[in-house]
């Protein structure tokens, strides 16, 4: 039997702080149509007694049935913790399920399962997709949120701030490409484009963009080549690469750094060191790209913002946008614009991006690139 509505968990999405023109209305579309996508299957799974849309303005797009929407005050300055404890609390649920707009490009009823049922016992615990950077989490009972002190200002905060001051036991889901993959940066959207993934408004919203995959798809192909080697830079974690070493058939070199970056203040206060920054620095972009990288590597993805705080560029959101998806012509910073377009030019295919390129889009495009493999030799023409 069912549990009774009024006992399950509250499901909040939470919507806000993209807006502008350009590459940055396209990610507000797009992270707009994953909530509502994601607002659509979690009812479908009869664990949530009331879903919540939280935005900073109503959405495009009609809500999914049975999801209400929550408007930000008026006039108030936006702070995660203070919105989300104050949703929390005037819902009355004792337990909940928080997602980020962007967290849920790829999560199905399971995973929205598992978070429910992972808090619905008597213990405080916290689910989370990921301890150190969380995306989406669980939390029981409710009540917690409201005491965390200070409120986080971020959700990626949310259950290690839990741990530290309440001694909660905290568990991640597995670490999968559905729960690892956020839409961090328009590359994500390419990504997902290419391995033609995504909840049905996330779909369309990229058959209407129709973005250019060939320098991914290139750089994707060398994870199914055992005689490549593939660089990874920037805030890659262990799990990432063993994930790499069990699932390619290229070698891996990995350049971990910077890890937890923004959540430490280390982009803000200029203290964020980078190795791949300092060899842009040294040997300047073009010949960093142009000549170093290449004899190291067939492929790169390379995670940018360790670079950038390295080298002090404060580039706009615009501007990184544009970085990743490689529009050089597009970013008004000299520096930013000098960089991408070596990167560019390059020999060999490298694909710039943020946190989520080295962590769960690395691992879609894996899927992707295996996929096809798979389905050429079926067809004989691998």
């Amino acid at each position: 039997m069912a549990p009774d509505r009024s006992a399950r968990p509250l499901f909040v999405v939470m919507l806000g702080g993209m807006d502008g023109d350009g590459l940055e209305a396209l990610m507000r579309r797009a992270l707009e149509a994953s909530a509502l996508d994601l607002l659509e299957v979690a009812p479908q799974t009869g664990r949530f007694g009331e879903c919540l849309l939280v935005a900073d303005r109503a959405p495009a797009g009609p809500l999914p049935d049975g999801v209400r929407l929550v408007l930000d005050e008026v006039g108030e300055p936006f702070h995660f913790g203070r919105q989300l404890a104050a949703v929390v609390e005037r819902s009355g649920a004792e337990r909940f399920v928080y997602a980020g707009a962007g967290s849920g490009p790829l999560l199905g009823g399971d995973e929205l399962k598992a978070l429910a049922d992972g808090i619905a016992g008597a213990d405080a615990i916290c689910v989370t997709n990921n301890f150190y950077s969380a995306d989406l989490f669980a939390l029981s009972p409710a009540r917690l949120l409201g005491e965390v002190d200070p409120w986080p200002p971020a959700d990626n905060g949310v259950p290690r701030a839990l741990k530290e001051q309440f001694a909660i036991a905290t568990r991640e889901l597995p670490r999968t490409t559905a729960t690892q993959l956020n839409l961090d940066s328009p590359i994500d959207l390419v990504a997902i484009a290419l391995a033609g993934a995504g909840g049905p408004r996330l779909r369309a919203l990229l058959e209407e963009w129709s973005p250019a995959t060939e320098r991914v798809a290139a750089a994707a192909r060398m994870f199914t080549d055992r005689h490549a080697e593939v660089l990874i830079a920037g805030r890659a974690s262990a799990r990432s690469w063993q994930y790499l070493e069990r699932e390619t058939a290229c070698r891996v070199r990995m350049l971990a750094e910077e890890r937890g970056m923004t959540a430490a203040g280390r982009d803000a206060d200029g203290s964020a060191r980078s190795i791949l920054g300092q060899l842009v620095d040294a040997a300047g972009p073009e010949r960093a790209f142009g000549e170093l990288l290449p004899e190291i590597c067939d492929a790169a993805f390379i995670d940018l913002r360790p670079l950038l705080a390295h080298l002090g560029i404060h580039a706009s959101r615009a501007d990184r946008f544009a970085a990743d998806l490689g529009q050089s012509e597009a970013i008004e910073d000299e520096r930013l614009r000098a960089i991408v377009a070596a990167a560019s030019a390059s020999s060999v295919p490298i694909v710039l991006g943020g946190h989520s390129l080295v962590a769960g889009a690395l691992m879609l495009l894996n899927d992707w690139v295996w996929d096809e493999h798979d389905r050429l030799l079926a067809e004989g023409g691998g």
